[in-house]
C-alpha cells in the first residue's frame, strides 16, 4: 500500500472499504471507544449550517455524519457522497429514511478529486476520515472550496500522525495491535485494518493540513486536537467575496 499512488491507490482504497462496509460503523465505535459519535456532533456544530441550508458530507461512507447533520438541522438538505458504492448501500439499508420523521437523505456517487456539483452549491462541506485516503489532498480541498458558496464553511475530521509523547507506546499498541486484531475478529479483513495505522502515520501533521486549507483560499483556518492528539478537527471559511484559485496544469 505504501508504494501505491494515483489510480492504483484509489482502486485499493475503494475495494478495501467495500470489503469492510458491513462492519465499518461497529469498528469505528470500538476503536474510538465510542468517541467518534461526539466528534461528529462537533463537526456539524462547527459547520454552522444556516436554516434550510445545503450540506455536503464528502466521503460519507454509511452516512453517520450526514444523519448527524439532519438531527441538528432537520430543515436542511443533506447530500451524502462517496466513491465506494457498497458503503452507501449498507448505509441506505441500515437506516432507511422515514419521511414522517426526517427529510430524505440524498446519496451521490462522487470522486473527491472531481465533484459532480456546480460551483457555489453548498453552505457547508464536511468530511469524516476522508482526507488521509485521497491521493491529492490539495486537489480535493480545492474541489470542496469550489462547490462551497461564498461565506460557507468546511470542517474536516481525520486522524493525525502519532506524536512522540509519553503516550506513544500506548498509541502504537492500539494502532498496530488492537485495531488489526479487532479487524480480523469482526471483519476477517486484518490487512484492511493494517491500512489504518499506515495511512495515519503517513498523513499530514495538523499544521500542514491547516496550511493546505489556507493555500486553496480558506480563511480563519483552525484545528482542534482530540484523543491524545491522534485525531484533529479542522475548519475554515470561504470568504464572502471569494475568488476561485488559479490552477496551472503542467503538461
Amino acid at each position: 500500500m505504501a508504494n501505491l499512488n494515483g489510480l492504483e491507490r484509489a482502486q485499493y482504497v475503494q475495494a478495501m472499504f467495500a470489503r469492510i462496509a458491513f462492519r465499518y460503523d461497529l469498528m469505528n465505535r470500538l476503536i474510538t471507544a465510542g468517541q467518534d459519535v461526539q466528534w461528529r456532533k462537533e463537526v456539524i456544530r462547527r459547520a454552522a449550517l444556516p436554516p434550510e441550508g445545503k450540506l455536503l458530507d464528502l466521503g460519507a461512507g454509511t452516512g453517520d455524519l450526514a444523519r448527524q447533520a439532519q438531527r441538528q438541522h432537520p430543515g436542511c438538505l443533506v447530500v451524502a457522497a462517496d466513491f465506494t458504492l457498497e458503503m452507501m448501500r449498507v448505509g441506505q439499508a441500515r437506516h432507511p429514511t422515514d419521511p414522517s420523521s426526517m427529510p430524505a437523505l440524498h446519496w451521490s456517487a462522487a470522486d473527491a478529486h472531481c465533484l459532480p456539483f456546480p460551483e457555489a452549491t453548498f453552505d457547508a462541506v464536511v468530511s469524516g476520515f476522508l482526507l488521509r485516503n485521497v491521493s491529492d489532498v490539495t486537489g480535493s480541498l480545492a474541489e470542496q472550496y469550489r462547490v462551497l458558496k461564498p461565506g460557507g464553511n468546511i470542517v474536516c475530521l481525520d486522524t493525525t500522525p502519532p506524536s512522540l509523547t509519553l503516550a506513544a507506546p500506548l498509541v502504537n499498541f492500539h494502532l498496530h495491535t488492537v485495531i488489526p486484531t479487532l479487524g480480523r475478529m469482526l471483519t476477517g479483513q486484518q490487512d484492511a485494518y493494517r491500512y489504518l495505522p499506515e495511512s495515519t502515520e503517513g498523513f499530514l501533521e495538523p499544521e500542514q493540513l491547516a496550511a493546505r486549507l489556507a493555500a486553496v483560499g480558506f480563511q480563519q483556518v483552525r484545528f482542534h486536537r482530540l484523543m491524545l492528539g491522534n485525531i484533529a478537527i479542522h475548519w475554515g471559511h470561504k470568504p464572502d467575496e471569494a475568488k476561485q484559485p488559479v490552477w496551472i496544469r503542467v503538461q
